[in-house]
């Protein structure tokens, strides 16, 4: 999208100003102007005046890097409001000093403002590029890295003592949650020896938060008191990067604590949520590389540009928090590797499983299968135990599935202990079962059926004559093919049935973030070349109206208008129509500072106020109040409810802040 309206746009928005601030403006350039107005004619006078070569060459020449910065925001936030302005130079200008450094910029017509529809409501306008300098504003206009100067402070990073979230810990996690299942007192309460056992195996890792963000995911869901893994999500998330898994990880993060911490979590109520806030984090990420350093201001700047450009709602203090968490910063853009390196992990003797950064996730995944997790922080120590095993074995994972598995990641082959122990687990385990699944009985005049090739496809075992075991989750399809079979009435008995997701959808597709940096560059140094530096400039402007053969008031309001760098070439010095505006009083000029006192109450203008011993406040003023003592200024700082009660005598510097000539 252009950072430029149309130049129609622009003189529509030039007309809706208030006839006195439209023919000021326009006498500043023009200087007198022959009645009767005609304001159609006057803009195509301007458009004509501000398209000449030499104009466009010193409103270039005089833009320094307050306007820069000022012109990319406006771009880079496609027209804000200067409240959106405010929140993002914080700390950097003042209220005062930003709204001064807009109103210069109108005054020099580079930018303007505008009402639009949503505008309204609120009273707001809208800060805009003026079109018709569009050669002249593109660069500065282009050219982000003006709003992200290097520094030295580095981002927001996991306090030392909390875990930061891996693929090594969700994995950890799984383990974790498979080999316990029972972990709640009462509906959404830990119990304490799940809380001690979370401490003591992830240690500064926020198990309810991090379990309960997982469960909005839906890699978990609670059935009473216990949790369970969703298989069919997991092998979805494990599709993805380790960068992709990670910003769903912290877009859960953000939308558990946006929820405050929620009980009797249903995943399918935050899917919507969930796709927003990844693609923000992935907008952001995405957008970060063109800011080219990763300092706490430039996040912080980041992230209102993009909350802004997306109409986004998302909580920036736990966005942050998120970042930290999973730590998104320091994250590669890797492709997805569907095998780990060799040597990933290591095996002792002793059954102790140690998991390497170099592991993928699929084979984590694997690996927490049938291994039980022991420590989770800077080392990651699984343990293979008895009931790790048969865990496996249930899940109809084979010993020599899991032998296969610890040899090729591991730097050597399994202990032949451990082997063994295996084996003889595993032969056990088939030695006395307790087995789940759907039950088909059929009638010895129906056993016939079990040959038949639709059904004798979904049954497992045969229990005994007539008596079949199929896989959970099969009687549509085992009715299905009785149904083709001629039986048409069969008896069923309806359970409720687990949460875990059957479907054939990808719960977590690539997130897909939103294409901000078009037309953006980070680039130093000037965009425009020119042999007169604007401080020549200027004092040439200067050495012109020494020149001239006028009064001393004259002569201060043209050298102000030369210091705000409103005079563009000579015409402008030798035709001014000079009307003189005093801004500012100081120290005995009493009379000076009750006139300016006056105008800023009945202009509403701001005002800057400096006490004697030095002391200074930006505020609004309320009145002009008569005391025994002499007139108060009262005046409410900015940012503040408290009135201040300021007696004149005692006003070093009484200043009033011009408003935007685009208000009445």
């Amino acid at each position: 999208m252009s950072a430029f309206r149309s130049i129609d746009f622009w003189k529509a928005s030039m007309m809706n100003m208030p006839d006195n601030k439209f023919f000021e403006l326009l006498r500043s350039v023009f200087g007198k102007i022959k009645t009767p107005f005609n304001k159609q004619q006057l803009l195509k006078n301007l458009e004509k005046f501000l398209l000449r070569e030499d104009i466009q060459k010193t409103i270039a020449l005089f833009i320094n890097e307050d306007d820069a910065k000022i012109i990319a925001a406006v771009s880079i936030f496609n027209e804000p409001a200067q409240e959106e302005l405010e929140r993002f130079f914080e700390g950097e200008y003042s209220f005062m000093q930003l709204l001064d450094i807009i109103v210069n910029l109108e005054e020099r017509f580079i930018l303007y403002r505008y009402k639009d529809e949503e505008a309204r409501a609120d009273h707001q306008t809208k800060l805009a590029l003026n079109p018709i300098l569009e050669k002249v504003l593109a660069p500065f206009a282009a050219n982000v890295s003006v709003l992200f100067p290097a520094g030295t402070e580095k981002a927001k990073k996991a306090d030392k003592n909390t875990l930061v979230i891996n693929d090594r810990i969700l994995a950890g996690l799984l383990s974790f949650i498979s080999e316990r299942q029972v972990i709640y007192k009462t509906e959404d309460v830990l119990r304490k020896q799940i809380l001690d056992a979370g401490k003591s195996m992830f240690p500064g890792l926020d198990l309810k938060e991090i379990l309960g963000a997982l469960q909005i995911l839906g890699l978990f869901y609670a059935e009473d008191d216990k949790l369970f893994v969703d298989k069919k999500r997991i092998s979805d998330i494990v599709l993805l990067s380790s960068k992709e898994r990670m910003e769903y990880c912290a877009a859960a993060l953000i939308v558990y604590k946006e929820a405050n911490n929620p009980v009797n979590i249903q995943a399918p109520y935050y899917k919507n949520r969930i796709k927003e806030a990844v693609s923000f984090i992935h907008t952001f990420l995405d957008f970060l590389v063109l800011a080219n350093n990763n300092t706490e201001k430039t996040l912080a700047r980041l992230a209102l540009i993009v909350k802004s450009r997306m109409n986004s709602s998302i909580n920036i203090g736990f966005f942050v928090d998120a970042l930290a968490k999973t730590n998104l910063l320091s994250l590669n853009c890797e492709l997805h590797s569907e095998r780990s390196a060799s040597k990933s992990i290591s095996i002792d003797s002793g059954s102790s499983v140690f998991v390497y950064p170099e592991v993928v996730f699929n084979d984590a995944v694997e690996l927490a299968s049938f291994l039980n997790i022991k420590e989770a922080s800077a080392v990651v120590r699984f343990e293979l135990e008895k009931d790790s095993a048969v865990r496996a074995f249930n899940n109809g994972i084979s010993a020599q599935q899991i032998i296969n598995t610890i040899n090729r990641l591991s730097d050597k082959k399994i202990p032949e202990n451990i082997e063994w122990n295996l084996k003889d687990w595993e032969k056990r385990h088939g030695e006395v079962s307790l087995k789940k699944g759907v039950v088909l009985t059929l009638a010895k005049d129906k056993q016939y059926l079990a040959q038949t090739a639709p059904l004798s496809a979904l049954i497992r075992e045969t229990l005994a004559p007539g008596v079949y075991l199929l896989n959970e989750g099969t009687e549509e399809d085992a009715a299905s093919a009785l149904n083709s079979a001629g039986i048409d009435i069969i008896a069923q008995n309806k359970t409720a049935s687990l949460q875990q997701s059957i479907s054939a959808q990808n719960y977590f597709p690539e997130p897909i973030g939103k294409a901000l940096r078009h037309n953006m560059t980070y680039q130093t140094g000037s965009h425009v070349t020119t042999d007169m530096s604007a401080s020549a400039q200027i004092a040439n402007f200067h050495a012109i109206l020494e020149k001239m053969p006028l009064d001393k008031v004259g002569k201060d309001e043209l050298s102000a208008r030369i210091k705000r760098r409103l005079i563009l070439c000579e015409a402008q010095l030798k035709e001014a129509n000079i009307r003189y505006e005093k801004l500012e009083a100081r120290h005995m000029d009493y009379t000076g500072k009750q006139n300016i006192a006056k105008q800023s109450v009945a202009q509403n203008s701001p005002v800057e106020v400096v006490w004697q011993n030095g002391k200074q406040i930006f505020g609004m003023p309320i009145a002009l109040e008569k005391k025994e003592g002499g007139l108060v200024l009262v005046v409410t700082p900015i940012g503040e409810n408290e009135e201040l009660r300021i007696p004149l005598a005692k006003i070093s510097l009484l200043r009033r802040i011009k408003k935007s000539i685009f208000e009445s």
